[in-house]
């Protein structure tokens, strides 16, 4: 019951973070969205998105790393 309602809290923290970036007018990219549902589902953590955000925006050499 307990990892259930901390479940439903997540959820609602991540629907209400978005909710907010998308008042400002800012549409959060299809591969965030995608990784924000598979920390929903308990397929990464939070730490993960980290990791693969850093990974993905990180300038390396002048470039940005993919």
């Amino acid at each position: 019951m307990k990892k259930m309602k901390e479940k439903t809290q997540n959820e609602k923290a991540w629907d209400y973070a978005i909710g907010i970036v998308q008042v400002e007018g800012i549409r959060p990219s299809d591969d965030f969205l995608e990784l924000v549902e598979k920390e929903k589902r308990g397929e990464l953590t939070n730490e993960d998105i980290r990791a693969v955000l850093v990974k993905k925006y990180t300038v390396v050499s002048g470039e940005t790393a993919s």
